[in-house]
């Protein structure tokens, strides 16, 4: 859904759109003017008579006024992605997201991670979850295979008996990324922070991997992109 879809909604008030305006676009931080012109050239004409700095004052810690303009804090984006749930990731969102994957260097790993990019770009919020994930699982899986495989077998024989040494990504594939994500953490490849992190990125992909009614926005998508790039794409490079 593009942004004049989203702002086009009845049920919306005048706040949230302007929120949305703000969350909108490149520039974290708007003037007024800027805000103004966002919403009148995507449809809200009467926001030509609307009191912005005073919507905004009133949204209970949703945006705050800096030098610069005004910015929409963290709980807004919350609210927003709880109340709007598909309004448009920001190209400021995509820009990162791009130039985090262009830093990769394995050419299968990069193409995971851009097609999971394009799906956000286009709204296809189930398949940019699932892409990111693959890639993410596909650069730890590598690293064990370099760097720790031997501490990894001995942790994983230690906690399950049946456990037959990996040598290889298809022998790592046959546990449980659950299960994976503890040895990681056992073992020292990431701390107990992101291990919590990537669970909760597994947890929405293994939602978004099966028919469900489950329904998410490109704002959760593009947060869950952000934890994988920040913790797995950039720390483990291939």
């Amino acid at each position: 859904m593009n942004l004049k879809d989203v702002l086009s909604q009845p049920e919306l008030g005048k706040k949230t759109k302007t929120l949305i305006a703000l969350h909108s676009e490149d520039a974290s931080v708007k003037r007024v003017a800027q805000i103004r012109d966002i919403l009148v050239k995507n449809g809200v004409r009467d926001a030509k008579k609307w009191n912005i700095s005073l919507l905004l004052s009133k949204s209970l810690g949703e945006a705050v006024r800096v030098r610069e303009g005004w910015e929409i804090t963290q709980r807004g984006k919350e609210r927003l992605a709880l109340q709007v749930g598909n309004t448009p990731a920001t190209k400021s969102e995509l820009s990162a997201l791009r130039k985090e994957a262009s830093k990769i260097q394995d050419e299968k790993i990069k193409l995971f991670l851009g097609e999971a990019i394009s799906a956000l770009e286009h709204q296809l919020s189930r398949a940019a979850v699932v892409f990111s994930w693959v890639g993410a699982v596909a650069l730890l899986y590598e690293h064990v295979l370099r760097n720790c495989l031997m501490p990894f077998n001995q942790e994983a024989k230690r906690r399950y008996s049946k456990w037959k040494e990996a040598k290889s990504t298809d022998d790592l594939a046959l546990m449980q990324e659950y299960d994976f994500l503890q040895i990681l953490a056992a073992i020292s490849v990431i701390g107990k922070n992101v291990k919590q992190e990537l669970e909760q990125c597994l947890q929405l992909r293994n939602a978004c991997g099966h028919p469900n009614s489950l329904a998410i926005g490109e704002h959760r998508v593009a947060s869950h992109l952000e934890i994988l790039v920040l913790n797995v794409y950039s720390k483990f490079p291939g």
